[in-house]
């Protein structure tokens, strides 16, 4: 079993949420000085989402703070672009600031968003740094030859739902952009992909958690994945797993507001080569497991498959 689930999964739900609110899920988590920042997505009662923020000592047991930590703008362009909810962040750390991406709903599709803290108190946006359709930004941690680097998932009727990547000098202009990895025919994640948490830096690669889902007769399920990219140029996929590592198997995961899901914004490495992982489950709960990071490197690299 390469990933252990906390036995007291799952570690939030919308009971634990102080205002009302009818989901608990896809959360980004960081570490930020001796805490656990998680950034969650819930859904209001009205069906749109907005990000609240929990705290915990041990990236186990999570305290919600008394109000959202973001929700959609009533401001300029974001005003126009946020109007339907905002869903699903990542977060990095980078030269002292938290770099928060999120998807961004409004009439005119969905876009990505870039938001800044320092603290978890204020938070600034920046930028919106897509067009329609984009889903499931990433932005790794480190710059690659001066530039940042970001994994996405653009929405297409053409080509299948793959992964791509982009370059920018600033985090507001984005180019350069090639699709690196596609969904495998009648395999676990043929539907569509996505990149999950940020990329994760280890010794012999980056390693990305994503997310495939794959259509049966009785709607999607979703999976999570392994990923290698090439620790100078990220583009270069050194190997993708054949193999899911994660699937829907307990209640939670299986029956909920979407069922049969685990879907991965953030994952958290520590100093003893563990990684604590955070999935949501049915789009309804959040949970968490645990792995040690070179095992799965190790069971990417010994399973592995074309990512094209």
């Amino acid at each position: 079993m390469l990933i252990k689930r906390y036995r007291n999964n799952p570690i939030l739900t919308k009971n634990d949420v102080p205002y009302p609110v009818a989901t608990v899920h896809n959360a980004g988590v960081v570490k930020f000085g001796d805490k656990y920042v998680m950034i969650f997505r819930s859904h209001k009662q009205n069906g749109r989402s907005i990000l609240g923020k929990a705290v915990s000592d041990d990236g186990f047991n999570f305290i919600v703070d008394e109000e959202p930590f973001m929700v959609p703008s009533d401001d300029g362009v974001f005003k126009e672009y946020e109007e339907f909810g905002i869903e699903d962040p990542r977060i990095i750390f980078f030269e002292g600031e938290y770099l928060i991406t999120y998807s961004a709903y409004s009439r005119n599709g969905v876009r990505i968003g870039l938001a800044k803290t320092t603290d978890f108190k204020k938070v600034e946006r920046v930028s919106l740094i897509t067009e329609a359709d984009y889903r499931n930004v990433v932005i790794f941690p480190e710059k690659f030859n001066g530039l940042f680097a970001r994994l996405d998932r653009p929405h297409s009727e053409i080509s299948p739902w793959s992964i791509w990547i982009s370059y920018s000098p600033d985090l507001k202009f984005w180019g350069e952009s090639r699709l690196i990895m596609k969904p495998l025919q009648y395999h676990w994640d043929e539907m569509k992909i996505g990149p999950g948490a940020p990329p994760v830096k280890t010794p012999r690669g980056w390693l990305n958690i994503y997310h495939g889902v794959f259509p049966t007769m009785d709607g999607s399920v979703y999976r999570l994945g392994l990923v290698l990219h090439d620790l100078e140029d990220p583009s270069v996929i050194l190997a993708v797993c054949d193999n899911w590592i994660l699937q829907p198997e307990e209640p939670h995961e299986i029956s909920g507001y979407v069922h049969n899901v685990v879907f991965c914004c953030g994952a958290v490495p520590e100093e003893d080569g563990s990684i604590k992982i955070y999935w949501g489950g049915a789009d309804s709960v959040m949970c968490v497991g645990t792995a040690i990071t070179e095992e799965l490197v190790d069971y990417c690299l010994n399973n592995r498959r074309d990512p094209k």
